[in-house]
């Protein structure tokens, strides 16, 4: 039997909008719309046009996507023609391939909320269908608190969806607005719902305040419906929407629904969903969730060294999914509680071939054991653990030496008058006997340090042009004036390669020295740059 379709919707670019401190501009809406095209997803509700400018200006060209571009908007008011509404005049005239209306269909909001009658609720839902069809637009409705409004008056919930479908909307979108139904509830009601409206006309939009969107979205589909709608990395009020990032692979990947049914999202489309999720986190300035789900850089890593064991002799001991399949990769953690397994399993993955019995494993165990016991943390910085085996194993090349470094930081009054604090940084290194000198100025000290340290290396200026710091973590390991400091920098490269390197000491900025000089060593190494 040929599968079923499934159509995925994404409303990060409007309901992932509402997330707080998430401000999309008009270029992010159209590159993050291009990258969900690629991907595959077959919805892109774009915003509210006339809501705002940005929104307007975004519906008021072409976009040349392959996936359905969606305008957003509510039905006409009470009280109002088709004919009489601004809002509803803003979403005919669009340039949107679909338009999504938002409707109530619980009586409770259409009395407190809209302070009109049902019969009126009806009638708008009605009419502003029917317009939006006469204009040759496909149509859905969004049955705004539908699970909620179901529990208080199944007869009033199922009008609303049953009117909108009678004047021919191809979907009709069953909403958990206020985030509180359980799976159960879902799958129960949606099965009610698809006796009166077929299920491949009805969809799902869940939010996640009882962290259940995901499952919710599934025991729809289980029940009958065949859209999905969700946002990237679960962006969304309050505590977000259902997360697409999540429901796609398990889509593509479990047999329950992989057997069943097919969405828009190929093989080779789910390979890039890693670097999608992690994109819109850096368009939003904001350093990935490394526990999400399929994606995040611990979704398959493994700690222990059992486990790590088994893991080299059949992944699937330990993985419910292969990580390559959605543009992930395995990390085995080394750390104190680690044993051989997994420093072996780390050396092959990174390109040392050594043998399992080599004396100098049992050396790079004993040293690892040495440095954590004082602070290090090689589980969560991979590159200072790959120049550590590599130091241990006599292969990192000497590129530069830094001579000495001053830091200092001074507040004065700026050429305005205002009091401001700032950072001076010098560095004196060394290449190839040549001493280059670099000084800058930054918004603290270690970015000073930053910056001056990679201002000028000489012959090998050109392979660090593309190197910055993304991400900057201390933490303080104990108490007291001698508190010992530990500093994790996350860096990236022009290529979008990330990786985090460690410093550890009594002084935060040498703790951060460290950090800094392991990553641009370890740029060095990847990139090949000759000792």
């Amino acid at each position: 039997m040929a599968p079923e379709r499934l159509y995925l919707f994404d409303t990060t670019l409007r309901d992932g909008a509402q997330t707080n401190g998430v401000d999309f501009t008009l270029g992010d809406k159209l590159t993050i719309a291009k990258m969900l095209d690629d991907l595959g997803i077959d919805y892109v509700e774009g915003g509210y046009p006339g809501a705002n400018p940005t929104d307007t200006q975004l519906f008021a060209e072409d976009r040349n996507l392959g996936a359905t571009f969606t305008a957003f908007g509510m039905t006409r008011r009470p009280g109002r023609s088709t004919s009489n509404d601004p809002g509803l005049a803003a979403l005919l005239e669009a340039k949107a391939d679909a338009i999504c209306f938002v409707a109530k269909s619980w009586d409770y909001h259409v009395r407190v909320a809209l302070e009109t009658t049902p019969e009126e609720n009806l009638a708008s839902i009605r009419d502003s269908v029917a317009a939006a069809v006469a204009k040759g637009r496909e149509v859905l409705l969004d049955c705004e608190h539908f699970f909620d409004g179901y529990k208080a008056n199944p007869q009033f919930a199922l009008a609303c969806a049953k009117a909108a479908y009678d004047q021919g909307a191809r979907w009709v979108v069953l909403c958990d607005t206020n985030g509180g139904a359980l799976p159960h509830e879902v799958e129960t009601i949606v099965g009610e719902v698809v006796k009166v409206i077929p299920g491949d006309h009805v969809g799902i939009h869940a939010h996640n305040d009882t962290e259940q969107a995901v499952a919710n979205s599934l025991a729809a589909v289980r029940a009958g419906a065949r859209q999905i709608q969700g946002t990237l990395n679960g962006l969304g009020e309050r505590c977000g929407n259902a997360n697409l990032v999540s429901i796609i692979p398990t889509l593509k990947l479990k047999p329950e629904f992989a057997d069943r049914f097919e969405t828009g999202v190929s093989d080779a489309q789910l390979k890039s969903l890693a670097h999608a999720s992690h994109t819109l986190d850096e368009m939003l300035n904001r350093a990935p969730n490394r526990h999400a789900p399929y994606v995040g850089e611990s979704a398959f890593a493994t700690k222990a060294g059992i486990h790590a064991s088994a893991i080299m002799k059949d992944p699937a001991t330990y993985e419910h999914v292969s990580p390559d399949r959605v543009g992930n990769r395995r990390r085995l953690l080394v750390s104190d509680q680690a044993g051989r397994s997994n420093v072996l399993a780390e050396l092959e993955r990174i390109g040392l071939k050594v043998d399992k019995d080599d004396a100098r494993i049992t050396r790079l165990l004993e040293v690892l054991k040495e440095r954590e016991a004082i602070g290090y943390a090689y589980e969560a910085a991979d590159a200072s653990f790959e120049l550590l085996a590599r130091r241990v194993l006599g292969k990192v090349p000497n590129y530069f030496d830094v001579e000495k470094f001053d830091v200092n930081v001074e507040q004065r009054d700026n050429a305005v008058g205002q009091r401001v604090t700032v950072s001076l940084a010098v560095v004196k290194v060394k290449v190839d006997g040549e001493t280059l000198i670099s000084a800058a100025e930054g918004n603290g000290p270690v970015n000073a340090l930053d910056l001056a340290l990679r201002k000028d290396l000489g012959k090998y200026q050109s392979y660090i042009n593309g190197l910055e710091l993304t991400d900057y973590r201390v933490r303080i390991l104990n108490g007291g004036t001698e508190a010992v400091t530990r500093v994790l920098i996350e860096s990236q490269d022009e290529s979008g390669e990330r990786w985090t390197t460690v410093g550890v000491s009594p002084n935060i900025i040498d703790a951060s020295f460290q950090a800094l000089m392991d990553s641009i060593i370890y740029k060095l190494v990847r990139s090949g740059a000759p000792a």
